[in-house]
C-alpha cells in the first residue's frame, strides 16, 4: 500500500536468547498479510533465519528485516540475534528504529540479554516495550514474572494487555477496561496505566484532576502516551504467544495506536562538522528536503553484490537520484532501490522519511555510511553507536598457498557486515589478527570463510596487545653525524617527553624557536619518533600515552637531509624513554561470568588466581553471575576451564575496560623475552 511518513513503524525485535524473536518475527508478518504462512526455526523456513548455518545451528546470527502492513500502517521489522557473541548486529539495528521490542521468556524470564538490551535502547533514547512470550506454556507463572520485570526495571512497567483463560486469549486493559483477567481484574492495572501516563502533560493531568478519565480526548491520551514512551517514562508490557497466534494481532494494533512513527520519536543525534566545530542538527522528517540517511547494514550477497541498507531520515529517495557517500565529491546513481524481505529483495520506486531500504553494488558504501543528495549536506554523520571492543584474538593465515588475496578480501567483507569484527595486521610479528566479542564469534566466522568464501585457514592464539608508555617526564638528545665521501647526513634534535592520561594517545608538539631546526625536517623528526611509536622501545609493542615536544636541534646548510632527522628523532626519543620509567601496559577487560549457583566458589576461586578483582555478583533465578576485572592475559583457555567447571552451563562475556602497568615480574619477563630478537634485528 502507498503509506505516509506518519504511517511507519520501526520496530526490532530484540532480547535474550531463546525466547522465541525470531518465531514471533514470522508470526507478525504473517498476521499482517506479508506471510501465507508462518515459517518454523525447526523446519528451517523462516524468513528471519535464511543463512544456512543459522538453520544448522537453530538460532539467528545476524539481523534480519522484513516489513508488513496492517490496517493502516506499515511496519518495518528487524529481527535480532539474542546471543551476546553477534551484538553488532543487534546493536546496529537501533540505528534504524524508534521502537525496541523486548521479547521476554515466560517460562526463563529476566535474563542477562534482556537487561542489556533495556540499557542500550534507554541509552539510545529509544522507545522500549516488553513482549511476554510463549504465555500459554503450562506452568508459566506469569503475575510473578510480571512483579519480577516491575522490581527489575521499575514501576514504568506496566500492561497494556493481560493474559485470559490460561493465555488463550488476552484482554486490552488501557482501551476497553472490563472484566478480568489472569492477573486479576483488568481496572486496578487500567488505573495503574492512566496514572502513569497523565503525569507528564500539565494539560493532560489537569483536564483529569478536574473531570476524570472521561474528560480526556483520545488524540491527547495517545499524545501523553507517546511522550511517555519517548521519556522512558512508561515501559508497556504485551503479552502474546507466538506460536499460536495469541495477542499477535492485538500487538499490530497496539503498535498502530500508540507507537512512536518517525516524526514522533527523539530526534536522531545528527552532527555536522568535526571536532571543536562540530554541531548538532536535526534531520527532518521533510519528503521535500535534502536527503539525509545512514547506512545501518552492510551484506556482501552474492548474487546483487554489496547490498547497503539504510534508513531515510530526511528527503525522498528515488530510483535515478544522485547521492554522495559521506564527504565523496563523486556521485552514484540509484539505479534499483529495493525493500528487504529476508534474503529476498523487493523493487520499490521511492523511500520517504522513516522508511528502510536498500541500493546495490556501490562498493563506497560501508557500515554508518551517511547519504545525501547536496554538497551543503558535508560533513554530516550520525553520532557513533557505542560497540564492544572486540577482546577475542586469533591469528590466523590461509592453509593453502597463493590464496593470500582471496582471505584479505574475505575477511574485508566479513568486516564490513559486523562491526564487532576486525581484521588487524600485526606488523611486528607479521600477523593476520582475527579479534571478535567471543571464541564462538571468531570460530562462526572461521566458518563464513570457509563456506562462503572457500578459503580454508589455520589459526593460533595471537599475541596479547600490551603497550608500552612512560612513567614521568625526560629529555633526550642526539646527533646524527655521517660522513660518506662527498655530501654527508647531519641532523641533530632535543626533545622533551612527559606522560599524558590513560588514554590520551600520542600528541607532537613544535617548540622549535629561531629556526634551529627548519620546518621542512620537522615532519622528519615526527617521522622518526613514530617509529618508536609502533615498534616500541622496552618490550616490542606500541607506546601510547605520551606528548612529545620537540625544542632545539641543529641543522647544516649542505649535510642536513630528511633521513638525518628521521634517525636524529628516533634515537633522541629513545634516548628520552630510557630515563622516563617505561612501562608495559596491559588491557584490562570487565568480565561477567554466568553459572549456577552452585558453582559460584569454583569460579571466583579460579579468576582470583588470575589476578582478577572481583566487583561484585548478581542472582537471578537460580543463576548467579559474578562481575569482574581480569587481565586479559590471563584468560587464555577460559571457555574450556569454565565449560568444565561448570557442566557446559556457564557462558561469559567480555569488554575491554582500560590499560594498567603490568606487575614487575611480568615486565622483566616481557622485556627479557624482546631483547634477544631485539639485538638480533
Amino acid at each position: 500500500m502507498p503509506y505516509s511518513t506518519a504511517q511507519i513503524r520501526n520496530v526490532a525485535l530484540a532480547g535474550h536468547p531463546g525466547a522465541g524473536k525470531t518465531t514471533l518475527f514470522e508470526a507478525l508478518l504473517h498476521a499482517g498479510g506479508a506471510l501465507q504462512t508462518a515459517g518454523t526455526i525447526e523446519r528451517g523456513s523462516t524468513v528471519s533465519d535464511h543463512d544456512p548455518m543459522e538453520k544448522d545451528r537453530g538460532h539467528s546470527m545476524d539481523s534480519a528485516i522484513a516489513s508488513t502492513d496492517h490496517s493502516d500502517i506499515h511496519v518495518n521489522l528487524i529481527d535480532t540475534p539474542g546471543y551476546p557473541d553477534f551484538r553488532g548486529p543487534t546493536l546496529s539495528a537501533l540505528a534504524a528504529v524508534e521502537t525496541v521490542a523486548i521479547v521476554v521468556d515466560a517460562d526463563t524470564g529476566v535474563g542477562y540479554g534482556t537487561r542489556r538490551m533495556m540499557e542500550h535502547a534507554k541509552a539510545r533514547n529509544l522507545c522500549r516495550v516488553i513482549l511476554i512470550n510463549k504465555i500459554d506454556h503450562p506452568g508459566a507463572k506469569l503475575g510473578a514474572l510480571l512483579d519480577n520485570l516491575r522490581e527489575t526495571f521499575g514501576p514504568e512497567v506496566l500492561p497494556l494487555n493481560l493474559p485470559a483463560e490460561g493465555g488463550k486469549r488476552v484482554v486490552d486493559c488501557f482501551w476497553k477496561p472490563s472484566g478480568d483477567s489472569n492477573l486479576g481484574p483488568v481496572a486496578a492495572w487500567h488505573q495503574k496505566i492512566i496514572d502513569q501516563v497523565v503525569e507528564v502533560n500539565e494539560t493532560v493531568m489537569d483536564r483529569y484532576l478536574d473531570q476524570g478519565e472521561s474528560g480526556l480526548k483520545g488524540e491527547e491520551l495517545h499524545d501523553a502516551f507517546e511522550q511517555c514512551l519517548r521519556e522512558g517514562h512508561l515501559v508497556p508490557v504485551c503479552f502474546v504467544s507466538a506460536r499460536s497466534g495469541v495477542g499477535v494481532r492485538e500487538l499490530l494494533d497496539i503498535a498502530e495506536k500508540l507507537f512512536p512513527h518517525p516524526g514522533e520519536g527523539n530526534p536522531p543525534p545528527f552532527v555536522k562538522g568535526s571536532g571543536d566545530n562540530a554541531a548538532s542538527i536535526e534531520a527532518k522528517p521533510d519528503p521535500d528536503a535534502h536527503v539525509i540517511a545512514d547506512v545501518f547494514k552492510i551484506v556482501n550477497d552474492p548474487f546483487v553484490g554489496k547490498l547497503g541498507i539504510f534508513r531515510v531520515y530526511q528527503g525522498t529517495v528515488r530510483r535515478d537520484t544522485q547521492l554522495f557517500v559521506d564527504d565523496g565529491r563523486k556521485p552514484f546513481k540509484v539505479a534499483h532501490l529495493y525493500k528487504i524481505k529476508g534474503k529476498d529483495h523487493v523493487e520499490i520506486d521511492e523511500a520517504i522519511p522513516g522508511d528502510i531500504a536498500a541500493v546495490a553494488k556501490i562498493e563506497d558504501l560501508h557500515f554508518d555510511a551517511v547519504l545525501h543528495d547536496s554538497h551543503d549536506e558535508d560533513e554530516i554523520r550520525l553520532a557513533p553507536l557505542a560497540f564492544p571492543k572486540p577482546m577475542f584474538g586469533l591469528a590466523i593465515e590461509a592453509t593453502r598457498k597463493g590464496q593470500e588475496q582471496k582471505l584479505a578480501t574475505a575477511l574485508h567483507r566479513l568486516a564490513e557486515e559486523d562491526p564487532c569484527f576486525r581484521v588487524e595486521h600485526e606488523s611486528e610479528t607479521n600477523e593476520t589478527v582475527i579479534r571478535g566479542l567471543s571464541d564462538l564469534h571468531l570460530r562462526v566466522n572461521l566458518d563464513r570463510l570457509k563456506e562462503r568464501h572457500g578459503v580454508e585457514v589455520t589459526s593460533r592464539p595471537p599475541r596479547i596487545a600490551y603497550r608500552e608508555t612512560i612513567g614521568i617526564a625526560a629529555e633526550g638528545h642526539h646527533r646524527h653525524k655521517k660522513q660518506t665521501g662527498g655530501a654527508g647526513q647531519f641532523g641533530e634534535v632535543f626533545l622533551r617527553i612527559e606522560p599524558l592520561p590513560r588514554g590520551g594517545g600520542f600528541e607532537f608538539v613544535d617548540a622549535v624557536k629561531g629556526g634551529t631546526i627548519p620546518g621542512q625536517y620537522l615532519p622528519a623528526v615526527e617521522k622518526g619518533v613514530r617509529q618508536v611509536l609502533q615498534g616500541g622501545a622496552l618490550a616490542g609493542y606500541p607506546i601510547q600515552d605520551v606528548r612529545v615536544t620537540v625544542y632545539d636541534g641543529k641543522h647544516h646548510a649542505v649535510d642536513s637531509k630528511e633521513i638525518a632527522f628521521v634517525a636524529a628523532g628516533k634515537k633522541a626519543f629513545l634516548d628520552a624513554i630510557g630515563k622516563a620509567r617505561p612501562q608495559v601496559l596491559e588491557p584490562i577487560v570487565d568480565l561477567e561470568v554466568s553459572a549456577p549457583e552452585a558453582q559460584v566458589g569454583d569460579i571466583t576461586g579460579g579468576l582470583s588466581s588470575k589476578r582478577a578483582r572481583i566487583n561484585g555478583t548478581d542472582t537471578a533465578r537460580g543463576e548467579i553471575v559474578v562481575k569482574a576485572q581480569v587481565p586479559l592475559s590471563e584468560l587464555e583457555g577460559y571457555a574450556a576451564e569454565l565449560k568444565s567447571v561448570t557442566a557446559g552451563k556457564g557462558r561469559y562475556r567480555l569488554d575491554f575496560s582500560h590499560y594498567e602497568p603490568v606487575p614487575g615480574n611480568v615486565q622483566q619477563k616481557l622485556v627479557e623475552s624482546y631483547k634477544p630478537k631485539h639485538e638480533e634485528d
